[in-house]
């Protein structure tokens, strides 16, 4: 009897660690599919960028402006990671317009460009506000970005741009659109096919606004780095 009674406690401890080790295997496997490591970095040369040039990891968003899921991720998690990573100096974050949604893509992207090239820093002012501009979810495919909306939102939010030059980009600068092909490129060779697209160091995130694992892969990183 005492013997029957060591087999069935043995056996229910060979059943539990078989247990444990499926579970530990297929959270591994969670956990891996959360992250695509790319082929190579993203080149971040001549990109709005924020944060200390030397900081161990680079963050790069891939945004459409006429995107609802890029203005969610810039309203609950972007605060968050310029808190606790950028303004600390872990992490330099920069950002590539996607033009996903055609014509009014390219105009906010040529917006953005056209203020980015006349004030660096009043760049994420007007990005935001564009982004603060964007209607209700259900009408984000209602046509919104034009001209007159983006020369309202840059003098409202950026006062002291140029608005005349503003203009002239948008219109028929062909060195403002030469950025956003440039934007374009990089959407096609990192083969981003949705936004927000984020990746850390070369390592593209399967979801965005996991913070948990955007938070993990940073500290990762960062002691990789040291």
């Amino acid at each position: 009897m005492k013997q029957k009674k060591v087999l069935v406690v043995v056996t229910l401890l060979i059943v539990f660690l078989i247990v444990i080790s499926m579970f530990l295997i297929k959270n591994n496997a969670v956990q891996e599919k959360k992250s695509t490591v790319l082929n190579d970095t993203v080149k971040i040369e001549g990109q709005p960028t924020q944060g200390e040039n030397a900081a161990p990891v680079s963050i790069v968003e891939f945004g459409d402006y006429k995107c609802p899921s890029c203005k969610q991720w810039g309203k609950t998690v972007y605060p968050k990671l310029k808190k606790e990573f950028i303004d600390t100096g872990k992490v330099q974050f920069s950002y590539i317009n996607v033009l996903f949604h055609g014509e009014e893509s390219i105009l906010a992207a040529k917006a953005s460009e056209s203020v980015y090239r006349q004030d660096k820093k009043a760049f994420w002012t007007f990005h935001k506000a564009i982004y603060d501009a964007q209607p209700r979810v259900e009408q984000h495919d209602d046509p919104w970005v034009t001209e007159e909306s983006l020369l309202r939102i840059a003098a409202k939010s950026v006062p002291d741009i140029n608005q005349e030059q503003l203009t002239s980009d948008l219109r028929n600068n062909a060195d403002i659109l030469d950025e956003v092909s440039k934007d374009d490129a990089l959407v096609k060779e990192h083969g981003v096919e949705l936004t927000p697209t984020i990746v850390i160091n070369g390592i593209k995130l399967d979801d965005p606004f996991d913070y948990d694992t955007i938070s993990r892969v940073i500290e990762e990183q960062v002691t990789a780095d040291e």
